[in-house]
């Protein structure tokens, strides 16, 4: 299979979210047949829909070889290595790791949609996916940097070192 470049939303607010998400990127390189080609800044974002702390939250983008389906299994073993529960919708969690972008596809399955389906009306995805990729195009959907203005209410800032 020839590789594909796909896009991860990371995102934490639990424990050490900071760490966490840095582990989960340096993960995403650890794949089998998986290279880990660009990371986002940290940002720093205040939930949406949900109360809890502030989340960390970065996007990766890779190229790999592994099926959709089985890079969605790998990245849920990730979270799940870092103690990942589901208590419930929106709940604060120690990893969140999301498929955003599998090269040109769209997908449409139980367990699995891509482009994933409200990346658009994210600051915690847009920002940090258009710091990787300018002129990303969002499949069925055009191009990313103009769903901006759509989030312009969303707080979210830089994490600086």
């Amino acid at each position: 299979m020839k590789p594909v470049a796909a896009y991860i939303g990371l995102g934490a607010n639990l424990g050490d979210a900071r760490g966490a998400v840095q582990a989960a990127l340096q993960a995403l390189g650890e794949l089998p047949e998986t290279r880990l080609l660009a990371k986002s800044s940290l940002f720093r974002t205040a939930p949406v829909d949900a109360g809890g702390d502030d989340y960390v939250n970065a996007v990766a983008r890779i190229e790999t070889r592994l099926q959709p389906q089985q890079l969605l299994e790998r990245l849920l073993e990730i979270e799940q290595a870092h103690g990942r529960t589901r208590p419930g919708y929106n709940a604060p969690r120690t990893l969140d790791m999301d498929l955003l972008l599998y090269g040109s596809e769209r997908i449409a399955t139980a367990a699995l949609t891509v482009p994933h389906p409200r990346m658009t009306q994210r600051a915690f995805v847009l920002i940090p996916l258009l710091q990787i990729a300018p002129l990303i195009e969002i499949p069925g959907k055009g191009p990313a940097h103009g769903f901006v203005p759509d989030v312009a209410d969303q707080a979210i800032s830089v994490i600086r070192d």
